[in-house]
């Protein structure tokens, strides 16, 4: 099962679920070690400020990371929606009938980006068919230089069909191959575990418990974790890119 199978709210909740037995279980671990005369408060927190330390860096980190990649998003898609606006209009160079196939295939691959990214259609097939309509154009630009190879206002339109394949390539790179990679997660829960119980055994050598401020960073780290996954899927969450750039640029092909 792909990790982007999982829905949004059961990874927080078993975040906050982790994190609350790992407190406890250190807790548990740290009330023993108080009865046997084994607390040592001192070293137990100079160890617990290293490694919630050392997993605040990790957060930061992988945050700033997914972050960038979300901003990079928002802006391949004006990108994407102004390239195949130009190609567009360069379209008009064309004679008949490639200009209305090209303008034909640039308003349905609008339509499908549109659809894949709304989850309307699967990702794999759109962008099968995006592949195809990309061919599909660029042969249309490849025969309109061969019957008029001298042509500037041709090359325009070649150059902007390859902006419109370039961006696609970097839409898709970015947005589904570029990730959070696993042994990032591995290494924020697995930091995220052992700073709980480190901190959970310190609470119990204190011989004090307030469940309530337990509970509160417990809360914390999950919306923290919560956030950097749901900025990391570029198709699903609560922070999908706007897609209002390609949603105006398809009113604009249709009604032509």
């Amino acid at each position: 099962m792909s990790i982007d199978s999982i829905p949004l709210w059961i990874a927080f909740l078993a975040t906050l679920g982790l994190v609350l037995v790992a407190l406890e279980i250190g807790i548990r671990v740290g009330k023993r070690r108080l009865l046997r005369g084994h607390g040592k408060l001192e070293v137990s927190s100079a160890m617990v400020g290293a490694t919630m330390g050392l997993l605040a860096f990790m957060l930061a980190f992988t945050f700033s990371n997914a972050a960038a990649r979300h901003e990079t998003r928002k802006n391949l898609v004006v990108e994407e929606a102004n390239a195949i606006d130009v190609a567009w209009l360069r379209a008009g160079f064309l004679t008949e009938p490639s200009r209305s196939r090209s303008r034909d295939l640039l308003r349905d691959y609008t339509i499908l980006r549109l659809k894949a990214v709304s989850g309307e259609i699967d990702i794999a097939d759109a962008l099968h068919t995006s592949e195809t309509i990309h061919e599909q154009i660029w042969a249309l630009a490849q025969e309109a230089g061969q019957r008029d190879p001298g042509s500037f206002t041709i090359g325009l339109f070649i150059q902007s069909v390859n902006d419109v394949i370039d961006v696609s390539v970097r839409r898709v790179t970015v947005g589904l191959r570029y990730r959070v990679p696993p042994a990032i997660w591995v290494a924020l829960y697995t930091l995220l575990m052992i700073g709980m119980l480190m901190m959970g055994a310190q609470i119990g050598l204190s011989g004090t418990r307030q469940f309530n401020i337990e509970l509160a960073l417990a809360v914390s780290f999950s919306v923290v974790l919560f956030t950097i996954v749901d900025l990391d899927r570029p198709t699903a969450g609560f922070t999908r890119v706007s897609q209002q750039a390609m949603i105006d640029l398809q009113r604009k092909l249709t009604a032509h």
